[in-house]
């Protein structure tokens, strides 16, 4: 096992694991029939090249790439845990970049990238519980990049009717090629330049009942049971990994 884990390390054994999970994706894409909901607003924003924060929890984070249009410029931030480099040469196959940083490793440089990605037209992708959780409960990154960029957050998130959910802290679902899917988008959500009455932690709550809601009712059209989100209060031990607000 130590053995594998130090492979696994090297620059070479990311490439190769980043390749293969690029292409599971793909496979699990194309062999599944998908549907879309409530993606109307946002995929106008994406034909007209015009910018905004999209939001997904950890654990729905496989099938985050086909969430986006075609050929639409993508920056989603990711750890710098060596995990995320995987994640990040899988999404890179995929067209899309990444903005390395985390809430505890680079955080106001990654955010300062993910201002100026915004700025020149491009999508912002994070995930709002990620990378040690807890478990679909939105941290403050997510709110913050919305104020400081002026941009309207929409969440997302999928689910299909074959696949598995691991035992990981985010409860990580592993779509399986040959399903039924559902991606679903929630409605926009504007978060004030100034922190006024409560303002920020209004958006951070509403942000997170909206993926709550939307990822319940995908499990549901899928004939899934949904994953419960954490309490609040629990650490997650800090070796996770991911994308990060």
């Amino acid at each position: 096992m130590k053995a594998i884990k130090k492979i696994l390390k090297s620059d070479g054994a990311k490439a190769v694991v980043g390749f293969l999970a690029a292409g599971y994706i793909w496979l699990v894409y194309r062999t599944s029939r998908w549907e879309v909901v409530n993606g109307d607003a946002p995929h106008a924003r994406m034909r007209a090249h015009e910018p905004f924060i999209l939001a997904f929890w950890h654990g729905r984070l496989l099938m985050m790439p086909i969430s986006v249009r075609r050929k639409t410029p993508v920056n989603v931030m990711i750890s710098h845990h060596g995990d995320g480099e995987i994640i990040a040469r899988a999404i890179g196959h995929w067209g899309q970049k990444s903005v390395r940083g985390s809430a505890t490793k680079g955080a106001a440089a990654a955010i300062k990238q993910m201002l100026k990605a915004l700025r020149q037209g491009e999508v912002a992708v994070i995930t709002p519980d990620g990378p040690r959780g807890p478990r679909m409960r939105a941290q403050d990154g997510v709110v913050r990049l919305a104020a400081l960029s002026g941009m309207p957050v929409y969440p997302v998130s999928f689910s299909v009717t074959r696949g598995k959910i691991l035992k990981s802290w985010d409860r990580f679902l592993l779509a399986a090629p040959f399903s039924r899917g559902v991606i679903i988008w929630g409605d926009a959500i504007e978060v004030p330049r100034h922190d006024a009455d409560a303002a920020y932690d209004k958006a951070r709550a509403a942000i997170e009942a909206s993926l709550n809601a939307i990822t319940a009712r995908a499990d549901a059209l899928c004939g899934r049971e949904t994953v419960e989100p954490e309490a609040r209060d629990k650490a997650v031990k800090p070796h996770r990994q991911g994308a990060e607000t």
